[in-house]
């Protein structure tokens, strides 16, 4: 079994260079939850909130168009695999952002998460992350922000103190291992009962993915939900890089958030109510299907804004449309919302600051960031 450990880290630790000033913007703390899950890979957006109304979705997307989605609106449908999070928007616990983009512009994975965490235009910048720099701009917290995740991810580094909930570092035990000791216990229910929680315990603190998706979303509500717990936190989701099989696997990684969502509700409990999650991928997918069952790398997507504090129900965007000739580079869905007026705006409202102070300080190496206002 792996053991479980608490890493910190500060200022001290990394040697990182401050980028936010160190006085605080917020006159008194509050209770609110902030989540950031990442979906690494670059998720498919047009796919996830579906322009069905858009005249010509089905003849770009050809087999890989999304026909039973639930209707948002008159415009846009949400995927089926999302059941919990299209009930939290019937709920008006739901929003989404569509055709959003980082400042990013090409087509890099890295560089990509690189902008998205840093919070700046070129990648590697910088040596620490936007959520770092609004740590330092709001009162100091109960317990510190947490990262679910084997490693402090770039948008958690910085001179702010951050703990991380991963695995030892102990090489993990090949899959071939696990299968014959899982083999092993299985004709014994008590000790296999036990080998199951076991290997649920073992999902825990990494990527949202499979089996281990309801219970790091339990885990993450569990802290985030007690009195003295972190109320900032920070999760990834990785396999979004669609190039082929889009469908099956979009399906997937879409039931894996979905089942974290309702995991984290349900654990959260009343604290739901004060809690902001903002889900969002370096950069979405060509609108055009590719000829293996997938799409390539793209530029704008979506991004998805719940929790019981938000005003939600709504489909935000001024959208571009899926014409040739409105294609960003005739290519991708063109990029209309900036993604970093979006999180300004919700850490704003969130947290009692001014969303435009928020951007001018956790982005103040992006000039001109276009603020979001729903």
């Amino acid at each position: 079994m792996q053991r479980r450990k608490f890493l910190q880290i500060g200022a001290g630790t990394l040697g990182l260079s401050l980028l936010a000033p160190s006085f605080s913007f917020a006159n008194e703390a509050n209770d609110t939850r902030f989540i950031f899950i990442i979906q690494r890979g670059a998720a498919d957006g047009l796919n996830i909130v579906i322009p069905y109304a858009d005249p010509n979705y089905r003849n770009i997307r050809k087999e890989l168009a999304i026909e039973n989605g639930n209707k948002l609106d008159g415009t846009f449908a949400l995927h089926p695999a999302l059941q919990n999070i299209y009930q939290l928007y019937l709920q008006k616990q739901a929003s989404f952002v569509h055709a959003t983009a980082s400042p990013y512009r090409e087509r890099s994975h890295f560089d990509g998460q690189n902008i998205l965490e840093g919070g700046f235009t070129r990648a590697y910048e910088l040596d620490n992350g936007w959520l770092n720099r609004f740590i330092g701009i709001i009162p100091k917290q109960k317990s510190e922000p947490i990262a679910f995740m084997q490693t402090i991810p770039l948008a958690m580094r910085g001179t702010n103190s951050v703990t991380s909930y991963a695995p030892s570092n102990i090489p993990d035990a090949n899959e071939d291992l696990m299968m014959r000791i899982s083999n092993l216990y299985e004709n014994d229910a008590k000790l296999y009962d036990l080998w199951l929680k076991a290997e649920a315990t073992r999902n825990m603190g990494q990527s949202i993915s499979g089996q281990g998706a309801a219970a790091v979303g339990k885990m993450v509500g569990s802290f985030l939900a007690k009195p003295d717990g972190p109320r900032i936190a920070m999760i990834e989701s990785q396999g979004w890089d669609t190039h082929s099989g889009q469908n099956n696997r979009l399906n997937g990684n879409l039931k894996d958030i979905d089942t974290a969502i309702g995991a984290m509700k349900t654990e959260l409990g009343d604290a739901w109510g004060k809690t902001i999650i903002i889900i969002a991928t370096e950069f979405g997918r060509t609108a055009h299907a590719n000829g293996t069952g997938g799409t390539d790398h793209g530029t704008a997507s979506c991004a998805m804004i719940l929790g019981g504090k938000i005003e939600g129900g709504k489909v935000h965007t001024d959208w571009p449309g899926l014409a040739q000739s409105s294609l960003y580079e005739g290519r991708d869905l063109k990029p209309t919302t900036d993604l970093f007026g979006v999180i300004s705006y919700y850490l704003g409202k969130g947290f009692n600051i001014e969303p435009q102070k928020v951007a001018q300080n956790i982005f103040a190496q992006v000039p001109n960031v276009k603020m979001f206002n729903a």
